[in-house]
């Protein structure tokens, strides 16, 4: 038996800890935390002094067992969790839930997993730090309360169901308000003047007018000015400039440029970051210093030099600009400098990557460049006072830029080009000259990306509670990833060529909200309801102060529970006072009243979701009723699109003597025959399908559904639902992974499928004590 004992989180983690440690050492994960607060009750005693009641969940029972054994046999227990609040947390529960013996058992941290790491926290061990666990503890606790206590008055005057979070409804209200911003934004449209020369060299560039022309008649009078007139440089400046090199990542840094330069959502970059260090190829991955260590930059340095040259290297110290943030840890790098690339896979590989480019380009020189100002004079008999200018720059040496240039979020950004050599007072010849109505852009929606900044910049959440809050709000239904792409929208171009103007119609898409953030009808009716009733916890600053708080607690300035009491005494009976006396909140809105029938057209937030209603309940008709579509909201849908809601569902004909309908449902429109349902596809208006093309939706799905083969006289189908491929078989459904051809599958591969399915499930159903087998 192994003398020391050292309990890591993860298996990853522990497999790779183990290559370094001789053989008196045993690893063992603890699989995340060993113990949390109840699920089905408070677990808090709020009556008291706020402690929580811990317990050891049913699928940790077994690990606690294995881990206790093991414990007791060792000479020395090694706690080798995260070094943040989380990790000492388990750490704690740890030493707690196995009864270790304070005189053997000790705390190990380190910020990488490489043998130089584990063998300097192996020789520098410490005790568990009772302020971060109290950090943590004072999050747990409020975040549960919170919850807790929110959550029942929302199923009571909202709908059931639904919960609230402290750092979850503030992020939601944030998209609510941008989305509000951007519904209720006005456009309005002026002209933008461009134009392209040519030197006495015969080279050309592009130049612009510094400002808009507000309306088409004064572009075209600008344009008009321009018949017969003369162009030439009237002034040069060339100024030495600089770009200097981004610091190396923090957790949130890394989620921002991972969405921008790879398309990862800040979970997947989190997912990949986690194996990259656990494997040992990067430091830790929850953040928010961009220090590096000493160590670290003389690596840097010296792969610099061996890679580019002495003069692409120069060390830098960062300072973060993050509240709260911990300048002791680490920035995310790569744990050797020489590994330019790492045998992973391909998303773990590309983000590694991502991480070297960044850690190495901010050790880098600047990046040395020469930027022209340009100003081109118009000389004409109309005097035009304006004067067109054109920016270039060129890099006289390369620096940073080598390797590395950071994303950026703007959608308008301009790259400046090169311009030619140029002199003072030498003539251009204009090839032509554009007047394009533009029209001004609303606010951009939230990305996720975007969203963990703005996060950030607020002070709400702490790098390791950006991922699972964007998780939690689209998987609470709370907020969605857009899928429009837009409307088209027409714009006029005039163009001044040969000395004659053309007047051209252009279209461009505008409106798209494809893969960004957009609320929910019960996201805003939460919202909503949460700020007209809890206006201090959905506060931004309220919010940025708790998260002050708990770094108090972290530093040993605060008692944690007399922070839950200070904050309780106000919360409670808030709590109470809403819960009794607020009115129920559904978003409803009227319309209008309808011309037929005199009867009065709202929307509001129906048992199963959105829909529009036709009368009130005080009418002598009962009202009717019909469900949105998921593309329309309560905010934003018209009273013609309501009405046209009550044409449906609409009778379209017979199939096989069966009625054939088209209607909208909660997950989008489909066609209806018999008991048997077929969703339209994407963009297709139910309202202008006919029977013709209803048929051949349903011929399609009786050939999807049609038996692949028969299986113990049962018939096998297949189908792809929300989670991929499947065949059905005895009314079991049973998913097809990606190593069988989903097109092309074989006898035995059917029988494979169904085999190791029942399987499963009979030791599933073994495991409950409901069957044995």
């Amino acid at each position: 038996m192994s003398k020391n004992l050292v309990i890591v989180e993860s298996p990853a983690k522990a497999k790779t800890i183990e290559k370094f440690l001789g053989k008196d050492f045993k690893v063992e994960s603890s699989f995340g935390h060993i113990s949390d607060l109840p699920s089905k009750e408070l677990g808090v005693d709020v009556e008291g002094d706020f402690m929580p009641k811990y317990q050891v969940s049913k699928d940790k029972k077994d690990v606690v067992k294995k881990l206790k054994e093991l414990a007791k046999k060792a000479d020395i227990v090694w706690l080798a969790s995260d070094e943040d609040r989380e990790g000492e947390a388990i750490a704690w529960h740890l030493a707690e839930t196995l009864k270790l013996d304070k005189e053997k058992t000790k705390r190990i941290v380190f910020h990488e997993i490489t043998k130089t790491a584990i063998q300097k926290a192996i020789e520098n061990p410490r005790s568990i730090d009772y302020n971060l666990v109290d950090a943590q503890q004072a999050r747990r606790v409020l975040d549960r309360i919170v919850g807790y206590e929110l959550s029942p008055v929302l199923w009571r005057k909202v709908k059931g169901g639904l919960s609230a979070g402290r750092v979850q409804s503030v992020s939601v209200r944030l998209i609510v308000e941008r989305e509000r911003d951007v519904q209720g934004f006005k456009t309005t449209a002026s002209y933008r003047i461009d134009a392209e020369f040519t030197n006495e060299d015969g080279n050309s560039f592009k130049a612009k007018l510094p400002k808009n022309f507000e309306s088409e008649k004064e572009a075209l009078k600008f344009l008009n000015d321009n018949m017969g007139a003369s162009y030439e440089v009237s002034d040069l400046q060339k100024k030495p400039a600089k770009k200097s090199p981004a610091a190396p990542f923090t957790t949130s840094t890394l989620q921002q440029e991972a969405s921008r330069k790879l398309g990862y959502s800040v979970s997947r970059t989190m997912t990949n970051a986690q194996r990259l260090y656990e494997a040992g190829f990067i430091t830790y991955m929850r953040t928010d210093s961009v220090n590096l260590s000493d160590e670290a930059k003389k690596g840097a340095e010296s792969e610099i030099t061996s890679a580019y040259g002495a003069k692409f290297s120069n060390p830098k110290n960062y300072k973060g600009k993050s509240k709260g943030a911990q300048e002791a840890h680490e920035a995310i790098r790569p744990t050797d400098f020489s590994n330019h690339t790492v045998s992973a896979e391909r998303d773990q590989a590309r983000l590694y990557d991502l991480i070297w480019k960044r850690a190495i380009a901010s050790q880098m020189s600047d990046a040395k460049l020469e930027r022209t100002n340009l100003k081109i004079q118009i000389n004409s008999k109309n005097k035009i006072s304006e004067q067109f200018t054109a920016n270039g720059e060129i890099i006289t040496f390369e620096g940073f830029l080598k390797v590395y240039l950071e994303g950026t979020d703007d959608e308008d950004a301009e790259q400046e080009g090169i311009l030619p050599d140029l002199k003072v007072g030498e003539p251009l010849k204009n090839k032509y000259i554009t007047a394009t109505e533009r029209f001004t852009r609303p606010p951009a929606r939230f990305t996720e990306a975007s969203l963990v900044k703005q996060l950030e910049e607020l002070g709400i959440g702490r790098p390791s509670t950006y991922a699972p809050t964007i998780s939690t709000i689209q998987n609470r239904n709370y907020v969605e990833k857009g899928t429009n792409e837009g409307d088209e929208r027409s714009y006029k171009q005039l163009v001044f060529e040969n000395q004659t103007i053309k007047d051209n119609t252009l279209s461009e898409q505008t409106g798209s909200n494809k893969g960004k953030l957009v609320p929910t009808d019960i996201g805003i009716i939460v919202t909503d309801f949460l700020v007209n009733h809890f206006e201090s916890i959905l506060d931004y600053n309220f919010t940025a102060r708790v998260e002050d708080r708990f770094d108090d607690i972290a530093e040993g300035k605060q008692d944690w529970r007399e922070m839950m009491k200070d904050f309780y005494k106000g919360f409670h009976p808030q709590v109470e006072d809403v819960q009794e006396n607020a009115e129920r909140e559904s978003g409803e809105r009227e319309l209008g009243i309808d011309p037929k029938t005199g009867r009065t057209v709202l929307v509001r937030l129906g048992k199963f979701g959105p829909l529009v209603q036709l009368g009130k309940p005080d009418d002598e008709e009962e009202p009717q009723y019909a469900s949105l579509s998921p593309d329309q909201q309560l905010g934003s849908i018209t009273f013609e699109e309501a009405m046209d809601l009550f044409k449906l569902p609409k009778a379209l004909g017979h199939y096989k003597d069966e009625e054939v309908e088209v209607n909208n449902g909660r997950f989008g429109p489909y066609v209806k025959f018999g008991k048997k349902f077929v969703s339209l596809p994407k963009g297709v208006d139910p309202l202008s399908v006919e029977m013709d093309e209803a048929l051949i939706y349903i011929k399609e799905k009786e050939k999807a559904d049609a038996p692949i083969y028969m299986y113990k006289d049962i018939e096998v189908t297949k189908g792809k639902g929300r989670f991929g491929p499947f065949i059905k078989w005895n009314n079991m459904f049973i998913n097809v992974n990606k190593k069988y051809d989903w097109d092309n599958l074989s006898e035995e591969d059917i029988i494979t499928l169904i085999e190791e399915k029942f399987k499963k499930k009979l030791i599933r159903l073994s495991i409950t004590g409901k069957m044995k087998e």
